[in-house]
């Protein structure tokens, strides 16, 4: 663990100093530029409360691809089940009107299960049909989309409105405010809680762990690799339909907009990737992108750097971290050999030594 932590500062410090190369080179001014980016993420109350509202979604998409990718299952569809799950959530926030310590678990509950849903036809067709998930969950991108738009330019369009959106959900659906902070960050940090505890002390979580790792050896050791798949895709389609939730409940319109899902679908992908899969490591990950992507405008009104830049500098730190991942396992691996071979030399030496001593006496 503390090994793993050194390597990923490692690289997310070469990743810094690369980034400030870049801009550099490009006659910005790049301690000034990412001074502003963190006083504009972190150094106010407003500021720090708009990154962990940004962080929550990152956070769930993150584990929702952990769950996926760590029990050997491909969920490309993140951006799909969170389109779904705020669409969930508009509906029945439009349709049903309940006070709060009603309304918001009913909601909450409604972004799960439509994200885990929507998931669960991939799992489906894979266990029917045999069909790769990693093209199903593809496609049933474009259909969240296509769905999504054609709910908003008819049965839940806003009467009036200049471009397709819904109205706003009752009242009795939006998450509360703890001053500048949504609240949207402890329902994240909550799911983070139990995934953390199915991922690591449970035994579902274990099985699901090394049917990642090696689904031959789980079907021998007697798991049911087609139900634990399933599983998994469930719960990584309801941890990202979650995430669509608290779009529309932790928001500040309270309302489907066009292109409200945003980046977050694939950000999941690179958070569960550049974390190895690690469940606390994707959350940490997911704060650092969020730092980034909420202070990227302060930094193109400080010092003109386009706040386009961010995402460049986040696949900067995928590659330095993944780099850095996979020189260090290679120089242990030569460690290693290294020792085992002279290990071996010396064992053989020794015999031969007797040998010529024997025949000398």
């Amino acid at each position: 663990m503390k090994k793993d932590l050194l390597i990923a500062l490692a690289g997310v410090l070469c990743a810094f100093l690369a980034g400030m190369a870049i801009l550099a080179a490009q006659g910005y001014d790049a301690p000034r530029g990412f001074m502003a980016l963190i006083e504009y993420s972190l150094m106010s109350e407003m500021s720090f409360g708009g990154t962990l509202q940004r962080a929550a979604p990152l956070i769930l998409t993150g584990l929702s691809a952990t769950v996926a990718f760590g029990s050997n299952a491909v969920n490309l569809g993140q951006l799909g089940q969170v389109l779904m799950g705020a669409m969930a959530v508009t509906t029945v926030g439009l349709v049903v009107d309940l006070p709060a310590p009603l309304m918001l678990p009913l909601l909450l509950a409604t972004a799960a299960i439509a994200g885990g849903l929507w998931c669960g036809i991939a799992a489906w067709l894979r266990n029917r049909f045999n069909m790769n998930e990693f093209i199903s969950t593809l496609m049933l991108n474009f259909l969240a989309e296509y769905f999504t738009l054609w709910m908003v330019r008819g049965p839940v369009k806003m009467t009036n409105a200049n471009t397709p959106m819904s109205p706003p959900i009752a009242d009795g659906g939006h998450l509360p405010a703890l001053g500048s902070i949504s609240s949207s960050i402890l329902v994240a940090l909550v799911a983070l809680g139990g995934i953390y505890i199915l991922w690591n002390r449970s035994r579902a979580g274990y099985e699901m762990r090394m049917m990642g790792l090696n689904p031959v050896f789980t079907r021998i050791g007697g798991c049911h690799n087609r139900d634990n798949f399933t599983r998994a895709m469930m719960i990584s389609g309801a941890l990202a339909g979650l995430a669509g939730g608290l779009l529309i409940m932790g928001g500040i319109q309270h309302q489907f907009l066009i292109g409200i899902g945003g980046n977050y679908g694939w950000d999941g992908v690179i958070l569960a990737i550049i974390a190895n899969c690690q469940v606390l490591a994707t959350s940490l990950y997911a704060l650092l992108f969020a730092v980034l992507q909420n202070g990227a405008l302060g930094m193109e009104l400080e010092t003109r750097v386009p706040s386009e830049f961010i995402m460049v500098f986040q696949a900067i730190i995928v590659l330095f971290v993944v780099a850095s991942r996979e020189v260090s396992r290679r120089l242990v691996n030569l460690l290693i050999a290294r020792r085992v071979a002279s290990d071996a030399l010396a064992t053989t030496r020794q015999p031969a030594e007797e040998r010529v001593h024997g025949s000398v006496s």
